[in-house]
């Protein structure tokens, strides 16, 4: 194997691990805002929040040190690609570290150490501020990821891409979809994450008064946000990709010909040699319609682009694979919280144990959602590294060997296979555990 495919591998399965933390980092912590803002008069709120917040913690500083790795990759493995992007990633990266990541790290320490020490008000705006910094964090991540799929503001000069306008690249055309998109998915983790965990407790007996409260919450919650991850944000993203990323949009959709009334395909078996689509189920017009606002407008195929230009082989295959996925699993998140919702309102959540199974259950899923997203997002841009600009195959660097990265790649491999067993078991041994148990007289007039 070359390698460009191994480098691809390593930094995809680097970042496939610390994308696990953020989502449910920036979703858990908005929830946590709710719960303690509640809890500073209410003792059963207090509790789940501290119980929530010690999970928080231990997956935020395993998202923090998977991060750092995958950074380094930039300079060993993506050398060319570093000079070239170097001047417009170099200002959004420093922002994300200065005005968001210390803004986060700051006060989770103030929430964490300083629970009793200082006011309930200024305790509820540390969790505040936390959640703040990480959405700021994700902002500028994905502006620099952004400007990959969609360059604007800049010139390219003695092969490098140099910065022109910083507005316009920070506000390129794909980064407030992508962003919008991105933080309800986070949300939605969050959700589910809150749920399972709350569902579990409601099942065991462990503090269920309290565990009623988040299990309530989140689950009205989940079901706000797995709409809006459908529309408005996935239907506006959808939207500007079809625009901004023609082949993208027709690997994403399985359109490999051109359509004057594009279908939209609910199921198929894709082959890759040559490119088809067999068991199709499909809507006429549908993507037509979700894509430009007409069932009669056309919308182009991947033979209408230059065949270097647009997703080959196994890539063309894990593009439509990983957005149809992804697309069903948003409708089952839906249907989760939405069974979940009726159940409360029939005063039945609580009492319904099959349907607290199948929250626990599911808590995993909308981690793998966000994956299968990344993966649409990326694999789908290829064969460019940056889009039209720099291809995938000339950002490697030339002086790394396969054998160093194929070494490298194993050691990462069995580094994060420990580190996430590791994660899981402190994870499930504080599920366990539980919240701290109500004072026996608490209640008591």
């Amino acid at each position: 194997m070359d390698a460009t495919t191994l480098a691809r591998l390593q930094f995809g399965l680097t970042i496939a691990f610390h994308f696990i933390f953020p989502p449910l980092t920036i979703g858990l912590a908005w929830l946590l805002v709710i719960a303690e803002w509640k809890g500073r008069k209410d003792p059963a709120w207090e509790r789940i929040g501290r119980f929530f917040g010690k999970l928080f913690a231990l997956t935020f500083a395993v998202g923090v040190a998977t991060g750092i790795v995958m950074e380094f990759q930039f300079g060993t493995n993506w050398a060319v690609y570093s000079r070239f992007v170097g001047d417009i990633f170099g200002p959004p990266l420093a922002a994300e570290g200065v005005f968001a990541f210390f803004l986060e790290s700051t006060f989770l320490g103030l929430y964490l150490f300083g629970r009793g020490r200082v006011s309930r008000n200024v305790h509820w705006f540390s969790i505040l501020m936390v959640a703040v910094g990480a959405t700021l964090s994700a902002f500028w991540i994905i502006v620099a990821n952004s400007w990959q799929q969609t360059p604007a503001g800049f010139v390219v000069r003695n092969g490098r891409a140099e910065l022109t306008n910083f507005a316009q690249a920070v506000f390129n055309p794909s980064t407030l979809p992508r962003y919008l998109h991105t933080i309800v998915a986070s949300l939605i983790c969050g959700s589910f994450f809150m749920a399972g965990i709350s569902a579990y407790l409601v099942r065991k007996g462990k503090e269920a008064d309290a565990a009623g409260r988040t299990l309530k919450l989140a689950v009205v919650f989940g079901f706000i946000v797995s709409i809006m991850a459908a529309d408005p944000t996935g239907h506006i993203h959808a939207r500007q990709v079809a625009r901004t990323q023609p082949e993208k949009f027709a690997a994403m959709e399985g359109l490999y010909g051109s359509s004057q009334s594009a279908p939209l395909i609910l199921f198929a078996v894709p082959t890759t040699r040559p490119p088809d689509l067999h068991a199709r189920i499909e809507i006429p017009g549908i993507t037509s319609w979700l894509a430009f606002g007409s069932l009669d407008a056309p919308v182009r195929g991947l033979k209408d682009f230059p065949e270097d230009e647009v997703p080959q082989g196994l890539d063309l295959w894990l593009t439509f694979v990983s957005f149809h996925n992804m697309v069903l699993l948003g409708m089952l998140f839906i249907g989760v919280m939405g069974i979940g919702v009726l159940l409360l309102v029939r005063k039945r959540l609580l009492r319904a144990r099959w349907f607290l199974r199948i929250l626990l259950w599911t808590v995993p899923l909308p981690i793998f959602a966000c994956e299968l997203g990344w993966m649409t997002a990326e694999v789908g841009r290829q064969p460019w590294i940056v889009h039209k600009l720099l291809r995938t195959a000339d950002a490697a660097s030339v002086t790394v060997s396969s054998g160093e990265i194929l070494f490298s790649l194993i050691l990462f491999f069995l580094i994060y296979v420990c580190l996430g067993i590791l994660w899981l078991w402190l994870l499930v041994r504080k599920v366990k555990k539980g919240p701290e148990a109500a004072p026996a007289s608490e209640g008591v007039a």
